[in-house]
């Protein structure tokens, strides 16, 4: 338990910390980039993202059979498990270096027609430097998956906050001196093997993880397969929602759209990371409780009491979004970027439902029954391609856009809640119902703050304006909040900390 709580405090810690980063590190990274530059490094990047779904959703499976076999005691069973997850890794990494030789020899037929001679020249390198970071990841991803498994948190975390604070650090240098997109590329690829490399320390010399060899469990095999091959799905999913836009609107728009359209994805993956981070840590304790045998009751008021908790957090961060997403883009990337405000804000909006519902997933991982929700997204996710390149097209990044909020709300938002509600057992209605007890609050809230700004004439673009009315906004919302909307465990868990530091 204390692994679980100080797993998801140091996640948040993580993530405000990439943010504070990201405040500083990502204008000047722009700037000093500028917007083809930037441009092609993230259409290079989601290219490649493509070949993460490679993983077949091995990792999520070493996980959960990590945590059941602990659960049952069978430690052998498990050595076994890990050597044979390693063979085929190694296999995937080969597979990998293939699929991105395929890649870079057709760089040139895809994007000639909107990039010049230069910039796919450099786009070859770098899809060439991410193929092996990628390659080299995959039977070394083990390690990482056998550390969750075993509710080893803390480390982890705190290896992932040393190598965000890092990474920009050396990448500033680099951009100082004069190097571009290729150079962050290679120092990405570097800060990843590092990491790597230590996963496997800890694995091998801190809990003394062996890996046995040789012993090739058809019976297992097929059963992991059954399991992987629905979270592949999704896997897939995930790179068509949020790559294929980049890659859309390289080959119809170019570079510069490319740019646009990143900035508001990167906006919206920083949204999605500060839910996961609470139920990122559940999937082992969620396991356990399945092979115990706990009731659909139990179940549900866990997603509904961590519903709760995520949307504390979701709210907040929609709700500061809406006021002031607009002129922070504009201080924080620049006037070119304005449009990714309103795309941003699209997916925040379709997010927010699956956001604050994210255990349903591991609900669903644990009892092995990923197969609808898989199905169901990968053929909404299919239909959001084709319609993305329509509204490539006809209306640029908004076009895309579109097409994949209306995707996620389809799928992710009325579906699911529906198959939870009827094939899980899920109370989804308790759950809307506490979400909209929740929900006043901000509503009011953020219609009085807009009133408010626009009857002053509130100069958000002066940054001493800005930040003093973020200032402003963050007490009042926080005050009204807690009194308004949080119930008494809710509050206890946030007091709760600063209690134990004071006695």
């Amino acid at each position: 338990m204390n692994q679980l709580k100080a797993g998801a405090a140091l996640s948040y810690v993580s993530i405000g910390l990439n943010m504070m980063v990201g405040l500083i590190y990502t204008p000047y990274m722009l700037r000093m980039l500028g917007q083809s530059e930037y441009g092609l490094y993230s259409l290079a990047a989601s290219i490649v993202a493509y070949l993460t779904v490679l993983d077949l959703g091995f990792g999520n499976a070493i996980v959960r059979y990590t945590a059941k076999f602990r659960a049952e005691g069978k430690e052998r069973k498990q050595q076994e498990m890990f050597g044979m997850f390693f063979l085929l890794y190694i296999g995937i990494g080969l597979i990998a270096i293939v699929a991105g030789f395929f890649l870079v020899l057709n760089v040139e037929r895809m994007f000639s027609v909107n990039m010049t001679a230069a910039e796919v020249s450099r786009t070859r390198i770098m899809l060439w430097l991410m193929t092996f970071n990628l390659a080299f990841t995959f039977p070394m991803s083990i390690w990482g998956s056998i550390m969750t498994a075993y509710e080893c948190f803390v480390f982890q975390r705190l290896v992932s906050i040393v190598r965000s604070v890092l990474n920009p650090v050396v990448m500033v240098l680099l951009l100082v001196i004069g190097y571009k997109a290729v150079a962050m590329v290679v120092v990405t690829t570097l800060f990843n093997v590092v990491t790597l490399l230590i996963n496997f320390y800890y694995c091998r010399y801190k809990i003394h993880i062996k890996v046995c060899f040789g012993h090739f469990n058809p019976i297992l095999l097929k059963e992991v397969v059954i399991y992987s091959f629905w979270i592949f799905l999704n896997a897939i999913m995930d790179r068509i929602y949020w790559s294929t836009g980049q890659f859309v609107l390289g080959i119809y728009r170019g570079t510069v759209t490319v740019a646009v359209y990143s900035v508001a994805v990167q906006l919206t993956q920083m949204f999605m990371m500060f839910s996961t981070a609470i139920s990122g840590v559940f999937l082992p304790k969620i396991t356990a409780m399945v092979a115990r045998g706990g009731s659909e009751c139990e179940i549900s008021d866990l997603f509904i009491r961590t519903g709760r908790i995520q949307y504390i957090v979701m709210s907040f961060i929609l709700s500061s979004f809406i006021v002031f997403g607009r002129p922070f883009i504009e201080l924080w990337a620049g006037n070119a970027y304005e449009e990714a405000y309103y795309i941003a804000l699209l997916f925040f909006f379709v997010l927010l439902i699956p956001l604050i519902q994210n255990l349903g997933i591991t609900i669903l991982q644990a009892r092995n029954q990923m197969r609808f929700r898989s199905a169901c997204y990968v053929v909404i996710a299919v239909c959001s391609l084709f319609f993305s390149i329509y509204g490539a097209q006809k209306w640029g990044a908004m076009g895309c856009a579109y097409a994949t909020a209306g995707a996620l709300f389809l799928g992710q938002g009325l579906v699911m809640n529906l198959y939870y509600n009827r094939k899980q057992g899920i109370d989804i209605i308790r759950f809307w119902y506490e979400i909209a007890k929740m929900s006043v609050m901000p509503m009011v809230f953020v219609a009085t703050s807009l009133w408010c700004m626009d009857y002053w004439e509130v100069n958000l673009i002066s940054p001493m304006v800005f930040i003093g009315a973020v200032a402003l906004f963050v007490a009042v919302y926080a005050l009204l909040f807690w009194f308004a909307s949080m119930n008494a465990f809710e509050r206890n868990l946030f007091v709760a900390p600063f209690k134990k530091i004071g006695k």
